[in-house]
């Protein structure tokens, strides 16, 4: 590998695949978030897809991580696509604290409260079943 195919960033060198599979991997998580939040979950104000989606890239991260810890796959470069591109462009935290915001900003305090436990404590939940999941299927 020559020089010119790292980087060097804050002191570290950084190979340039990986940077490219944790970027092609967050334009599939940015994309499939983007489709996905255009569903329509009706008119209550309730944030129902961020919330979903969090879930669901919680369980994915978690299910990453155990077939790892248990099978050693994926790793390197495909875990970088996996679990910091593509879960971490699917995943909506920074939506999340905005929409959360939102709703305290309009006084609905109880939905805000609701929407900020749900989602800590769902997404903690799906990280450990997704984990639990895939150590049982390994």
């Amino acid at each position: 590998m020559g020089a010119e195919d790292k980087i060097e960033r804050s002191g570290l060198d950084t190979d340039m695949t990986a940077c490219i599979c944790v970027g092609a991997g967050g334009f599939v998580g940015a994309v499939f978030r983007y489709l996905l939040s255009g569903l329509h979950t009706g008119s209550s104000g309730f944030p129902v897809m961020t919330l979903i989606i969090n879930i669901a890239g919680a369980f994915a991260i978690g299910a990453l991580m155990g077939a790892a810890e248990k099978t050693g796959f994926p790793d390197g470069n495909l875990m970088l696509f996996l679990k910091v591109g593509v879960c971490g462009g699917f995943t909506t935290f920074s939506t999340y604290v905005l929409e959360l915001s939102g709703l305290f900003t309009e006084g609905r305090w109880s939905m805000g409260v609701l929407y900020g436990l749900l989602s800590v404590v769902l997404c903690l939940g799906a990280v450990y079943a997704g984990q639990a999941a895939a150590k049982a299927l390994m």
